[in-house]
Formats: C-alpha cells, sequence, structure tokens
C-alpha cells in the first residue's frame, strides 16, 4: 500500500513513516499541503493521514477542496484537535476517519485497513 503521510512535525512524521514501512507500505512526507498537493497530482496512492494544523493551511480546507474535486481517495485526520465540534467537522469534510493525538500504532493500522 501507498501511503501519503501530511505531517509538519518532524518527529511525529519520522515516527509514522518508520511504522508504516515496518508494515511493508511505501510512504511518502509532506510537511506543507502545497507539496501534499504536488504529490497527489504526481503520484497515485491508496490512502492519506492528515494533520491538521500545518504552516500552509487548515487540512479541513484542503480536504474539502480534494472532495469538492471528486476525489474519494480514504483520508484519515491525526490531530491533537479532540474537541466534539472538530471531530464532526472532520467527518462532515469527508475524513473516513478521525483519530486524535496521541494513538497506538495498532490502532492507527486497524484504522487504515478498515477505509481500505
Amino acid at each position: 500500500m501507498r501511503v501519503l503521510v501530511v505531517e509538519d512535525d518532524k518527529a511525529i512524521g519520522e515516527g509514522l513513516t518508520e511504522t508504516l514501512k515496518r508494515q511493508g507500505h511505501a510512504v511518502d512526507l509532506c510537511a506543507t499541503l502545497s507539496r501534499a498537493s504536488a504529490a497527489l497530482a504526481t503520484e497515485t496512492f491508496d490512502i492519506v493521514l492528515l494533520d491538521l494544523t500545518l504552516p500552509d493551511g487548515d487540512g479541513l480546507d484542503w480536504l474539502k477542496r480534494l472532495r469538492d474535486g471528486g476525489s474519494d481517495l480514504p483520508v484519515l485526520i491525526l490531530t491533537a484537535r479532540d474537541a466534539l465540534p472538530d471531530r464532526i467537522a472532520g467527518l462532515d469534510e469527508g475524513a473516513d476517519d478521525y483519530l486524535v493525538k496521541p494513538f497506538e500504532p495498532d490502532e492507527l493500522l486497524a484504522r487504515m485497513r478498515v477505509a481500505l
């Protein structure tokens, strides 16, 4: 499976990448939404793991544009935003799942399997 990780925190991004690679997944890590958009325009991914608070914008806005453009690519939000209105907004904007940081890697892998 090819995974696009959109995460600006270097430690979290590298940890996710390592965890996913140990499971046999190919991983591309992007620290900004603009880089994630460029990656999607040139490569094919099976799933996106999306942080919401990124240096060049809000991941929810990016997700909305992705869905408005007709993409049905599975997207799992991984964020520290844990308030109920944030979780509802993420799902309403088209996320396939919403996982609050910190989370257990095994739970993330299970949620990825369900989304696919």
